[in-house]
């Protein structure tokens, strides 16, 4: 956790820790959706556009009965044409290193078209421009080489932090996801969707500590009016980590009645993800015809060796080293989870990290000279042509 900044973090901790004055805190009002209804509601305009991450894939039992014809005229983009899947991971101002693997990849000319990206975290603002393709390199490059933490967040006072529901305001980002997120860009991802490929981005619902997948591109496709607003409030959602962040409130419908639901950071869930492990993969590959072996490129922004780091005594770098390693042994435990899969499904695993000769240090949450360097080691290392590993970390 290089790049955490101490006075975000020590504010989380006391945010979370402050049960003493619960009682005057300043939060919003809620109209929490019941648990009854959890499997039922969907978003304003009824459109199917999610599912939760640890359950079997919503579509795909009435997508197994559409015939050879019909499953060529929804899905021309990826029928009966190589796959190739991309996952990127959280990580706050690490993304840099997987936005400029991204940028590297197309300058060396070998950067295939994405079947189907996930993002979580980081990777959700990373995900979109990485969907459409290398004509977007240009906003991945301005996103992670030219902002700062005030570009991202409003650090909040430690009596703010006590009485609301985060240490920092996120207000910047929202604001930056507005001019990023555009109509435009909107109707590009809904014009891939409507030829097969999948844009997905993984947010953590608080209320029933699940994983949920949001599928971007049905959102951008289904023409309704706040499509737009739906998926910037996800990818917030997705970048918001719980407690350093607020949380994002996201409307829903059931029953007849409105309601809401509480999202947070996708790595509350995990680091990263490709698709339900509990999902039949080959019986998709074979219903899309695919020919030959999927490619699974896994871009984690984060490296995996361990630093020994001398600690002080102190609440702060106890709670930063104990996250720091419970985050670094998620992300191995994902990483094997992936890699096990692929050995089922008979998909070709590929694996970038951040390496462990990268010590540059962070002087700030979202440092500019930080991201550029670790954007210029993942824009060189894939220009070059990157050496993906073929198996996770400590794996035999």
């Amino acid at each position: 956790m290089r790049h955490q900044s101490p006075r975000v973090l020590l504010m989380a901790v006391l945010a979370t820790c402050a049960f003493g004055v619960t009682g005057c805190m300043s939060v919003p009002e809620r109209h929490p959706l019941p648990a009854a209804l959890a499997d039922q509601a969907t978003v304003p305009g009824g459109v199917d556009a999610r599912s939760w991450g640890d359950a079997p894939l919503r579509f795909a039992d009435r997508w197994f009965e559409l015939s050879v014809d019909e499953m060529r005229g929804r899905s021309e983009g990826i029928f009966g044409r190589e796959h190739n899947y991309l996952a990127i991971s959280g990580s706050g101002a690490d993304g840099a290193f997987g936005a400029g693997l991204l940028c590297g990849w197309t300058s060396a000319g070998t950067r295939p078209e994405f079947t189907v990206v996930t993002g979580i975290g980081t990777g959700a603002l990373i995900a979109p421009f990485a969907f459409l393709g290398s004509d977007y390199d240009r906003q991945l490059r301005r996103l992670f080489t030219t902002i700062s933490t005030r570009d991202i967040i409003e650090q909040r006072s430690i009596y703010g932090t006590l009485t609301s529901d985060a240490a920092s305001s996120s207000e910047p980002l929202r604001e930056l996801l507005a001019e990023l997120i555009t109509e435009e860009l909107v109707q590009a991802i809904a014009v891939e969707y409507q030829k097969g490929r999948q844009l997905m981005i993984g947010t953590t619902n608080l209320d029933a500590s699940r994983p949920v997948h949001w599928n971007i591109g049905a959102i951008a496709a289904s023409g309704d009016p706040g499509a737009s607003d739906l998926i910037r409030q996800v990818v917030l959602a997705s970048a918001s980590v719980p407690a350093a962040f607020p949380p994002v409130f996201i409307e829903v419908e059931a029953g007849g009645a409105t309601y809401d639901e509480l999202h947070v950071d996708g790595g509350a869930s995990a680091q990263i993800y490709i698709y339900p492990s509990g999902a039949d993969w080959n019986r998709i590959l074979k219903k899309l015809e695919v020919p030959g072996r999927p490619n699974v490129y896994l871009i984690r922004n984060s490296s995996f060796d361990a630093r020994y780091e001398p600690i002080e005594g102190d609440i702060f770098s106890i709670v930063r080293r104990s996250l720091s390693s419970m985050i670094r042994r998620q992300g191995i435990g994902n990483m094997v989870e992936i890699y096990l899969i692929a050995r089922r499904d008979n998909l070709d695993y590929h694996l970038a990290y951040i390496p462990i000769d990268f010590v540059q240090e962070s002087k700030e949450l979202f440092d500019p000279e930080y991201m550029r360097a670790l954007f210029d080691t993942g824009f060189e290392a894939a220009r070059r042509g990157y050496a993906w590993e073929k198996v996770p970390p400590g794996y035999k």
